[in-house]
C-alpha cells in the first residue's frame, strides 16, 4: 500500500536545487504527487507530496538530511495519508488588493474559517512600484465552500469585510 511524505525544504536560491531534489526522489523509488516551489527574497522554498512504497518512503527519509545537508538546505519531512475532505463545492477564486496592513490576509481568513471555507491554494504579494505611495497588497486564494453553505451569502459576507478594511475584492467561481 503506498505511504506519502510531505516534505519541505528552504535554502539559498541556486540554478539546480529542483533537480537534484528530484533525483533524489526518483533515486528513492518515490513519486513526486504534488509540489510547489517559490523563491523569497533570495530563499528557495519547495513543498512536496512523495508517495511510495514503506521501503521507499522510509529510504527518502534516511537520505533526506545527508543530502540536505550537501545541498546547504533546512529540510523537514514528515509521513501523511491522502486527504479526505468532506463534500465540497467547485472551486472559488477570492482575490483582492489594497494598501498592505498588517491584520489583512488574518482577517480575511478568519471570516472564511468562520463558515467551514476551505482555502486550498493562497497566493499573498505586497508590492511598492512607487516609494512615495503605501504598498499595496494582492492576495489570490481558491477556495471550496461546505455543502449547504450559499456562495451569495459568502459574496456578501466577503464584500462587506472588503468595504470595512477598504480592499478591492471579488469572489467568483473558477473558471
Amino acid at each position: 500500500m503506498p505511504q506519502q511524505l510531505v516534505v519541505t525544504a528552504i535554502g539559498t536560491d541556486r540554478t539546480g536545487i529542483v533537480s537534484q531534489l528530484a533525483r533524489l526522489v526518483s533515486d528513492c523509488n518515490c513519486n513526486i504527487v504534488d509540489s510547489r516551489m517559490a523563491i523569497f527574497g533570495n530563499e528557495f522554498t519547495f513543498i512536496m507530496l512523495l508517495s511510495g512504497d514503506a521501503a521507499a518512503i522510509s529510504k527518502i527519509e534516511y537520505l533526506l538530511p545527508s543530502s540536505a545537508f550537501e545541498l546547504d538546505l533546512l529540510t523537514m519531512s514528515k509521513r501523511t495519508s491522502s486527504c479526505t475532505l468532506p463534500t465540497l463545492s467547485a472551486p472559488y477564486i477570492v482575490e483582492y488588493t489594497g494598501v498592505d496592513r498588517v491584520g489583512t490576509l488574518g482577517a480575511i481568513s478568519s471570516l472564511l474559517a468562520e463558515h467551514q471555507v476551505y482555502i486550498g491554494a493562497l497566493r499573498s504579494e505586497t508590492l511598492q512600484p512607487d516609494p512615495q505611495q503605501p504598498a499595496q497588497t494582492h492576495t489570490v486564494m481558491t477556495v471550496q465552500l461546505p455543502q449547504g453553505l450559499d456562495s451569495d451569502k459568502i459574496k456578501r459576507l466577503l464584500q462587506a469585510k472588503f468595504n470595512q478594511m477598504q480592499l478591492q475584492g471579488s469572489f467568483e467561481p473558477q473558471s
